[in-house]
Protein backbone atom coordinates (compact mmCIF):
# COMPACT_ATOMS: atom_id res chain seq x y z
CA UNK A 1 0.00 0.00 0.00
CA UNK A 2 2.55 2.33 1.00
CA UNK A 3 4.55 1.46 -2.53
CA UNK A 4 0.98 2.22 -4.19
CA UNK A 5 0.75 5.42 -2.23
CA UNK A 6 4.41 6.48 -2.66
CA UNK A 7 4.15 6.00 -6.97
CA UNK A 8 0.91 7.66 -7.57
CA UNK A 9 2.27 11.10 -5.89
CA UNK A 10 5.69 10.94 -7.04
CA UNK A 11 4.24 10.10 -10.89
CA UNK A 12 1.82 13.16 -11.08
CA UNK A 13 4.81 15.22 -9.45
CA UNK A 14 6.63 14.09 -12.46
CA UNK A 15 3.72 14.15 -14.82
CA UNK A 16 3.53 18.58 -14.05
CA UNK A 17 7.40 18.60 -14.20
CA UNK A 18 7.49 16.84 -17.61
CA UNK A 19 4.50 18.35 -19.12
CA UNK A 20 6.65 21.77 -19.86
CA UNK A 21 8.66 19.72 -22.41
CA UNK A 22 6.27 17.26 -23.36
CA UNK A 23 2.51 16.40 -23.45
CA UNK A 24 2.83 13.09 -24.15
CA UNK A 25 4.99 12.32 -21.46
CA UNK A 26 2.59 14.48 -19.04
CA UNK A 27 -0.17 11.96 -19.94
CA UNK A 28 1.70 9.15 -19.53
CA UNK A 29 3.03 10.03 -15.95
CA UNK A 30 -0.71 10.91 -14.91
CA UNK A 31 -1.76 7.32 -16.51
CA UNK A 32 0.81 5.57 -14.14
CA UNK A 33 0.24 7.76 -10.78
CA UNK A 34 -3.71 6.71 -11.87
CA UNK A 35 -2.72 3.15 -11.87
CA UNK A 36 -0.86 3.47 -8.65
CA UNK A 37 -3.82 5.08 -7.04
CA UNK A 38 -6.41 2.64 -8.00
CA UNK A 39 -4.07 -0.21 -7.13
CA UNK A 40 -4.20 1.58 -3.94
CA UNK A 41 -7.93 2.12 -3.66
CA UNK A 42 -7.98 -1.90 -4.28
CA UNK A 43 -6.11 -2.23 -1.30
CA UNK A 44 -7.93 -0.54 1.37
CA UNK A 45 -11.58 -2.34 -0.05
CA UNK A 46 -9.59 -5.41 0.40
CA UNK A 47 -8.54 -4.43 3.93
CA UNK A 48 -12.10 -3.48 4.63
CA UNK A 49 -13.69 -6.80 3.48
CA UNK A 50 -10.64 -9.06 4.73
CA UNK A 51 -11.38 -7.62 8.72
CA UNK A 52 -15.64 -7.67 7.97
CA UNK A 53 -15.45 -3.89 7.88
CA UNK A 54 -18.26 -2.16 5.59
CA UNK A 55 -17.35 0.46 2.71
CA UNK A 56 -18.93 3.85 3.36
CA UNK A 57 -21.71 4.59 0.73
CA UNK A 58 -21.71 6.60 -1.44
CA UNK A 59 -24.59 8.75 0.10
CA UNK A 60 -22.89 8.54 3.56
CA UNK A 61 -22.76 10.87 5.87
CA UNK A 62 -19.57 10.62 7.08
CA UNK A 63 -18.11 10.17 3.75
CA UNK A 64 -18.94 13.31 2.34
CA UNK A 65 -17.57 14.58 5.77
CA UNK A 66 -14.53 13.35 4.33
CA UNK A 67 -14.21 14.33 1.48
CA UNK A 68 -15.32 17.86 2.43
CA UNK A 69 -12.10 17.71 4.78
CA UNK A 70 -10.15 16.13 1.75
CA UNK A 71 -11.62 19.54 -0.74
CA UNK A 72 -10.48 21.89 2.65
CA UNK A 73 -7.35 20.75 3.56
CA UNK A 74 -3.91 19.73 1.90
CA UNK A 75 -1.83 19.65 5.26
CA UNK A 76 -0.47 16.02 6.25
CA UNK A 77 -0.14 16.73 9.31
CA UNK A 78 -3.67 18.04 10.05
CA UNK A 79 -4.83 14.16 8.89
CA UNK A 80 -1.91 12.93 10.69
CA UNK A 81 -3.26 14.67 14.29
CA UNK A 82 -7.20 13.76 13.29
CA UNK A 83 -6.14 9.71 12.70
CA UNK A 84 -3.93 9.33 15.93
CA UNK A 85 -6.24 7.69 17.77
CA UNK A 86 -8.70 6.15 15.32
CA UNK A 87 -9.24 2.31 14.71
CA UNK A 88 -6.85 1.09 11.72
CA UNK A 89 -10.81 0.71 9.21
CA UNK A 90 -11.47 4.47 10.12
CA UNK A 91 -7.84 5.10 8.47
CA UNK A 92 -8.56 3.12 5.52
CA UNK A 93 -12.23 4.61 5.09
CA UNK A 94 -10.58 7.55 5.15
CA UNK A 95 -7.91 6.94 2.32
CA UNK A 96 -10.53 4.92 0.32
CA UNK A 97 -12.60 8.68 0.03
CA UNK A 98 -9.85 10.81 -0.53
CA UNK A 99 -7.75 8.35 -2.99
CA UNK A 100 -10.55 7.63 -5.87
CA UNK A 101 -8.61 8.63 -8.65
CA UNK A 102 -11.61 9.61 -10.90
CA UNK A 103 -12.51 12.41 -8.86
CA UNK A 104 -8.99 14.02 -8.59
CA UNK A 105 -9.01 17.33 -10.29
CA UNK A 106 -5.08 16.11 -11.52
CA UNK A 107 -6.48 13.43 -13.06
CA UNK A 108 -9.57 14.86 -14.80
CA UNK A 109 -7.66 17.83 -16.68
CA UNK A 110 -5.31 15.01 -17.59
CA UNK A 111 -8.00 13.15 -19.29
CA UNK A 112 -9.60 16.85 -21.21
CA UNK A 113 -8.32 16.86 -24.75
Amino acid sequence: MVQAARSGKQNIVEGSAASATSGEMEIKLINVAKASLQELLMDYEDFLRTRGHRQWEDDSVKLAAMRRLGRNHNDSAFFMQMVKNKAARNHCQHGHCTHQTERRPAFQAAQSP
